[in-house]
């Protein structure tokens, strides 16, 4: 079985889009070139979640950058999986811990980082950012 046949959401007719957050629609596959010290950048300028309070959309430019071990993120998946955001209140640097918690978790790469750039609410932009790294990175 090769490592695509995993895949389950890429080349599929009709795609079906989470309403409520749902990490468990991250998928991967294996990185060929392991033995390369390589960065893999996302660039995600569509991210909304709700502010928990008010339930007012926040709007964000999410950027991932990653070096990857032995798995890469398959892009449809990650692409589902911030839309799972669409409807969660949480605040804009919950938002990114989250990201930056659970692609860490699932992909295990040396280092990875997430950076939000939201949308301005009341005249400022909140712009947090987080960097994760492995014991061996």
């Amino acid at each position: 079985m090769s490592d695509t046949e995993n895949l389950t959401l890429l080349g599929q007719s009709k795609t079906e889009y989470p309403q409520t957050y749902s990490p468990t629609v991250l998928e991967r596959f294996h990185n060929r070139y392991p033995q390369q010290d390589y960065v893999v950048e996302l660039d995600c300028p569509e991210f909304t979640c709700l502010c928990p309070l008010t339930g007012q959309p926040d709007f964000a430019h999410i950027g991932i950058r990653y070096s990857p071990r032995e798995f890469l993120v398959e892009s449809k998946s990650l692409k589902l999986y911030l839309f799972s955001f669409r409807n969660k209140g949480e605040f804009s640097e919950d938002s990114v811990n989250c990201i930056a918690r659970d692609l860490f978790q699932f992909l295990q790469p040396k280092w990875l980082e997430v950076r939000g750039e939201f949308w301005p609410r009341g005249g400022i932009a909140i712009k947090p950012s987080v960097r994760l790294a492995g014991a061996e990175s």
